[in-house]
């Protein structure tokens, strides 16, 4: 079966569908990506087909043009919601024109849509008459559990969680009305509103398979049936691939170091962040490692060192000190096991690497789902109270990095959910799901 997965956003966003992609592979399915343009090699690299989508998550916004936003960690902590909501109608615009011309181009039989792409994507699979298949990486159906995971808001109780969950959908339904009306013209299909679809396809039972661990997120009793949890779904990592030399001479050098990455957060802010970051490490007497990111971190220039090699993956310029190594592209699931803790932006696929690797947490969350997830590691034990990212301090993240690695519960209860996810086959239910589709 030809097979199209639909993935747009920042590199967490896309990331996870590379394992899903090779296990449809090697289960016999011929499998293409479509996704922006800036991860044609992460996708690439896995033996997958790309398709070029002209959303790009890391162009700033223009006034008057389409293109998409870059998620701004300053900007979206002091616009909030609102912001947050411009930044992703800028998004929609770009993205609504690529994807049906992705499945056209790919002959696609079946289309995989991710959280982003399905209230476009739905329309695409009507006009050409294929089936699809919801493959999301948040819960945004409604429920009496939590409240919507967008916003950081805490819980409202059942009746209220359950009402902000619907009025957070009709928000979706809003942001993406014109994209929707655009897309059904060019595919001389009858005008439909985005809530109009998204009740018909509820009322028909449409099938959503969803990548994160029950062990987090428990599925909620009140979702109908087809709403399935089925369990992570892990970046392909090559079996031949280790980690960087520099990175792994800096390991043998001394005791294990604290990872602080931002992930694709926070750009603009890497000079601050990377100060304060040095300055919290040494303060809580612990080595370090900074992953650059979308903000670049890194030690280079903050005048606590006076540098060395630059680890594998960095611009000419980042440098490291004799505490604190800086990397660029290395996969969390070959550095997080070696790590005392893991500071990060609770971004999804992060938050649950960390848990895999059995690594205690220091959350700081920035926007969007982050403080979800946020809450759940913490609540979960294996992770400190969150840290909001407005709220981040030298003295403030110093003593989280020293709770976190002090006090041994944090990795017992890290650890207990590492085995918990071990034994999750998310990517294997995928498949499971796809061959039912396809009879």
């Amino acid at each position: 079966m030809r097979i199209l997965i639909m993935a747009a956003g920042s590199r967490g966003d896309v990331a996870p569908y590379t394992g899903v992609g090779v296990r449809l592979r090697e289960a016999g399915h011929q499998v293409t990506v479509a996704a922006p343009e800036s991860f044609a090699s992460l996708v690439t690299e896995c033996g997958l087909g790309f398709h070029g989508l002209p959303a790009d998550p890391r162009s700033p916004v223009r006034p008057g043009a389409g293109s998409a936003a870059r998620q701004e960690g300053t900007a979206a902590g002091q616009g909030g919601t609102a912001a947050l909501i411009r930044k992703a109608a800028a998004f929609i615009r770009d993205l609504g024109e690529g994807l049906a011309d992705a499945a056209d181009a790919q002959g696609a039989e079946l289309l995989l849509l991710s959280t982003t792409t399905a209230p476009l994507g739905w329309h695409v699979a009507e006009a050409r008459g294929i089936p699809s298949l919801g493959a999301y990486l948040q819960p945004v159906a409604p429920t009496a559990d939590f409240p919507p995971v967008v916003g950081g808001g805490r819980s409202l109780g059942r009746w209220g969680n359950r009402a902000a969950g619907r009025l957070a959908l009709r928000v979706v339904d809003r942001i993406h009305a014109g994209a929707v009306q655009d897309l059904r013209g060019r595919l001389d299909l009858p005008a439909v509103t985005p809530r109009t679809m998204r009740r018909r396809l509820e009322k028909a039972g449409w099938p959503v398979v969803h990548g994160f661990s029950p062990t987090l997120v428990p599925r909620p009793a009140d979702w109908r049936a087809g709403l399935d949890v089925v369990g992570n779904w892990w970046p392909h990592v090559p079996a031949d691939r280790r980690l960087p030399e520099t990175v792994e001479d800096f390991l043998r050098a001394g005791p294990p170091p604290v990872f602080i990455g931002f992930g694709s957060m926070a750009g603009g802010e890497g000079e601050r962040l990377s100060e304060l970051a040095v300055q919290a490490l040494r303060r809580a007497k612990v080595r370090g490692v900074l992953q650059a990111g979308w903000a670049g971190l890194s030690p280079a220039g903050t005048g606590t060192g006076t540098g060395g090699a630059p680890a594998d993956g960095l611009p000419a310029g980042d440098a490291s000190t004799d505490d604190v190594l800086t990397i660029g592209d290395v996969p969390h699931s070959e550095l997080f096991p070696h790590m005392a803790a893991v500071v990060h932006h609770a971004g999804a696929g992060t938050a649950a690497a960390a848990l895999r690797a059995g690594a205690p947490a220091v959350p700081v969350p920035v926007t969007a789902d982050q403080p979800f997830w946020a809450r759940r590691v913490a609540a979960l034990g294996a992770g400190t109270d969150p840290v909001p990212f407005g709220e981040l301090s030298v003295g403030r993240l110093a003593e989280a990095i020293r709770k976190a690695v002090d006090e041994p519960s944090y990795r017992a209860r890290a650890v207990r959910a590492a085995a918990a996810l071990d034994a999750q086959d998310g990517a294997g239910e995928v498949v499971k799901k796809v061959e039912e589709l396809g009879g």
